[in-house]
C-alpha cells in the first residue's frame, strides 16, 4: 500500500506564464495523493503555479525591480519618499522589518515550495497512475521544476546568503539559506536552520544539471515556450559556477550553450526595440528563458491590487513623461502613476553622453493665434543643443545603448493616446518635479517602459521580461576565461556584445572594440566602469534588467557605486554602503517569528 501524502498547494491563485489566454490552474485546497494527480494534465496543473508566482507582488509583477533593485543599485532616482521601505533600498540600509526583501522572500519560497510539490505529485504519478509511455512528459515535469527551484534558491541564495563563494573557499562555510528539499511532512519539517552556502549552491547546481538532463531534446510548442530547455539549465547553471568562481566548469558548460543551443546575438535592429512588447521580438534567437506576459487588464493594478491572474505591473511606477497638453515640461504628464521613479541623472554620462545639460528658450516658430501644444510649445530646447544632442546620437559618440534603455527629453517623440482620445506624436518632457530645475537631464525609462500607451489607462504591463540571454552568458564566458587565465578570449567575447551594440558585425573585429581589459570605456570620468570593460559591458547591456545588484554585491563595489551616485532624491543624507552588512538582505522577521530552528543567525549586523 503507497503511503498517503497531503499535499498543500498553496492558494496563490496563479496562472501559467507559458501561454496565451491562460486559465487559472493550481488546486486551491489540500489534495492527497491517494487520489491526486490522475492525468498528465492533474500533473502539468501543479507545476504550472510555479511559473506564475514569478509574476506576484513580491517578485517581477510589482515589488522587486521598481521598489528595490532599480534604487539599490540607483538605476532609478525615487521622487516618492513616502514609503519607508523604499527609502531603505535607496540608502541600502535595510531593516529586518523590510517590506520589500520580507515580501521577496516569501515569494521565492512560495517557488520552492511549489517546486518540491510538483516532485512529490510526479513521484506518485509515475508510481500510481502512469503508463509507460508518459515517462518522457513526467520527466519533463521533474526537468522543470528542478529548475524552477534552482532558479528560486539562486535568487535567495544572492540576495539573501550571507556571502558569494570565492575560489579560494574561504567563504563555504558562510550562512546560506534554509534549504528545503522536500515536502514537509510535519511541523517540525518547516523549521529550517540556514545551511552553508556552499550546500545551496551545490544543491542550485545539482538541480540545474538534473534539469538538462530531464529536458535534453525537449522542444516545447508555441503555445508553451516559456517554459525552460535544457540550454535554460546549462546558461543558468554557468552562471552558478561563475557566481562562485568555478571557472573551469563555468568555461566548460557556458562555452556548449553558445556553442550548440543554436542561440546567437540578435541584429541590433532587433535588440533596439526587443524589450517593449511586440511579439515578434518575443522568445528570439538571443533568449534562454523569459517571462511570458500578456497584455491582460484585470483591473485594480493587477497583482498590486490582489489579482495574481493580471499581467505585470512595474511600468506603472517608471513610466516616462510626455510634454503637457500645453507643451510645457511645467505640469508634464506621466504614462503611468506619476512621479515615483525617474532615471538617476549619473546613469547619462555613465553611457558616455557628452553634452551637458539643455536650456529652454523661446520658439521662434511659436504662432500666438493658436492655443500652446506640444505641436506648438512657447518654449523649446536650445536648438543649438538639439543639434548637438542629435549628433551624439548619429555618429554613436555615446554608447547607442543609452537609446535602447532611456528616452530623452525633446527628440524623442512618442505616438500616445491620452486619456482616450486620438494619438498624437508628442515629445519627451523631463518629469515635472524637476520642471525649472536647469542643472537636471531628466531623462526617461523606455526599456521595459510605456512608451506607446499610458499604463495607468489599461493597468498592465506588456513585454515580456528577460531572466538570461545570449549577451549576459557571452560575458559570463569573458568573466570565466579572465577568471582561469585566459585574458584573450575574455576580452573577444566582450567585444563581440560591445560590437553588437554599435551595429558591427559580432564576430569582426572592429575599431571599435577594446584594446585591452583596462581600456577606457563610454564611461566618463567615472573610477567604477571607466577603465574596466568587461564591468562596463554588463553594466551597459544588462541596464534595467535587474542583474547589476549581484554583481555589485560579488564584487563587492557597493562603496564605490554609493560615491559614484552621490545622491538619491528619496535619501536625506549622501549616499554610503556599509560593506559589513550591506551586500546581504537581512533574513525577515517574520522568518525568526516562523521558524524556531534559524534563531541567531541573523546576515551580520542587522
Amino acid at each position: 500500500m503507497h503511503k498517503k501524502i497531503l499535499i498543500t498547494i498553496l492558494v496563490l491563485g496563479f496562472i501559467a506564464s507559458c501561454k496565451k489566454d491562460p486559465t487559472l490552474v493550481a488546486p486551491t485546497d489540500r489534495v492527497s495523493t491517494s487520489s491526486f494527480p490522475n492525468t498528465l494534465e492533474d500533473l502539468n496543473s501543479i507545476l504550472n503555479p510555479a511559473y506564475g508566482n514569478l509574476k506576484s507582488i513580491g517578485l517581477w509583477g510589482f515589488e522587486l525591480m521598481p521598489k528595490g533593485l532599480d534604487n539599490a543599485t540607483h538605476t532609478g532616482d525615487a521622487n516618492y519618499n513616502g514609503d519607508a521601505a523604499w527609502n531603505e533600498m535607496a540608502a541600502n540600509n535595510l531593516s529586518v522589518s523590510n517590506g520589500k526583501s520580507q515580501n521577496a522572500w516569501t515569494a521565492l519560497y512560495a517557488g520552492v515550495t511549489v517546486c518540491n510539490v510538483t516532485l512529490a505529485a510526479a513521484d506518485f504519478f509515475e508510481a500510481n497512475r502512469a503508463t509507460a509511455a508518459q515517462k518522457p512528459d513526467i520527466d519533463a515535469v521533474r526537468g522543470q521544476a528542478k529548475f524552477m527551484r534552482a532558479f528560486y534558491y539562486f535568487h535567495l541564495e544572492c540576495f539573501f546568503g550571507e556571502a558569494y563563494l570565492k575560489a579560494s573557499g574561504a567563504n563555504d562555510n558562510k550562512m546560506g539559506v534554509p534549504l528545503y528539499t522536500e515536502v514537509p511532512q510535519n511541523v517540525e519539517a518547516t523549521q529550517k536552520a540556514r545551511a552553508k552556502a556552499k550546500e545551496v549552491w551545490d544543491f542550485i547546481k545539482t538541480d540545474l544539471k538534473d534539469a538538462a538532463t530531464l529536458l535534453k531534446g525537449r522542444v516545447w510548442p508555441s503555445v508553451e515556450r516559456g517554459r525552460p530547455t535544457e540550454w535554460s539549465a546549462k546558461g543558468l547553471l554557468g552562471k552558478a559556477y561563475v557566481f562562485t568562481e568555478d571557472w573551469a566548469n563555468a568555461k566548460t558548460t557556458l562555452l556548449e550553450v553558445i556553442t550548440s543551443s543554436g542561440k546567437l546575438l540578435m541584429p541590433f535592429t532587433k535588440y533596439k526595440d526587443a524589450f517593449n512588447g511586440n511579439e515578434a521580438n518575443e522568445f528570439n534567437e538571443e533568449s534562454l528563458f523569459e517571462l511570458n506576459v500578456d497584455a491582460d487588464n484585470k483591473g485594480n493594478y493587477g497583482p498590486w491590487g490582489g489579482n495574481p491572474n493580471a499581467s505585470t505591473l512595474n511600468g506603472v511606477i517608471w513610466s516616462p513623461y510626455i510634454l503637457s497638453e500645453a507643451g510645457t515640461e511645467i505640469g508634464a504628464r506621466p504614462l503611468g502613476y506619476g512621479g515615483n521613479l525617474g532615471v538617476h541623472d549619473k546613469n547619462i554620462t555613465r553611457f558616455g553622453y557628452p553634452l551637458g545639460y539643455y536650456t529652454l528658450v523661446a520658439n521662434p516658430a511659436y504662432d500666438n493665434t493658436k492655443p500652446a501644444s506640444p505641436t506648438n510649445p512657447a518654449q523649446i530646447m536650445d536648438p543649438v543643443y538639439k543639434a548637438q544632442a542629435q549628433a551624439v546620437r548619429t555618429n554613436k559618440t555615446a554608447d547607442p545603448r543609452l537609446y535602447v534603455n532611456l528616452v530623452q527629453p525633446w527628440l524623442d517623440v512618442l505616438n500616445i493616446d491620452w486619456n482616450g482620445g486620438p494619438r498624437k506624436d508628442v515629445p519627451v518632457s523631463k518629469p515635472d518635479y524637476l520642471a525649472g530645475q536647469p542643472n537636471t537631464y531628466g531623462w526617461g525609462f523606455r526599456k521595459y517602459a510605456a512608451i506607446d500607451y499610458h499604463i495607468n489607462n489599461v493597468n498592465y504591463d506588456k513585454w515580456n521580461w528577460y531572466f538570461l540571454r545570449l549577451a549576459d552568458v557571452y560575458l559570463l564566458y569573458a568573466e570565466a576565461s579572465i577568471g582561469s587565465g585566459d585574458a584573450t578570449t575574455g576580452l573577444e567575447y566582450i567585444n563581440k556584445v560591445h560590437r553588437r551594440a554599435y551595429d558591427l558585425p559580432v564576430n569582426t573585429p572592429s575599431a571599435r572594440d577594446y584594446a585591452s581589459l583596462t581600456a577606457a570605456t563610454p564611461a566618463i570620468a567615472d573610477p567604477v566602469l571607466g577603465t574596466n570593460p568587461l564591468r562596463y559591458e554588463r553594466w551597459a547591456e544588462l541596464f534595467h534588467e535587474g542583474h547589476w545588484w549581484f554583481d555589485v554585491c560579488r564584487w563587492r563595489i557597493g562603496p564605490q557605486e554609493a560615491a559614484f551616485y552621490i545622491r538619491a532624491i528619496n535619501v536625506s543624507t549622501p549616499l554610503t554602503f556599509n560593506e559589513a552588512k550591506s551586500y546581504s538582505w537581512p533574513i525577515p522577521l517574520t522568518e525568526f517569528n516562523a521558524n524556531s530552528k534559524i534563531a541567531g543567525q541573523q546576515n551580520p549586523n542587522y
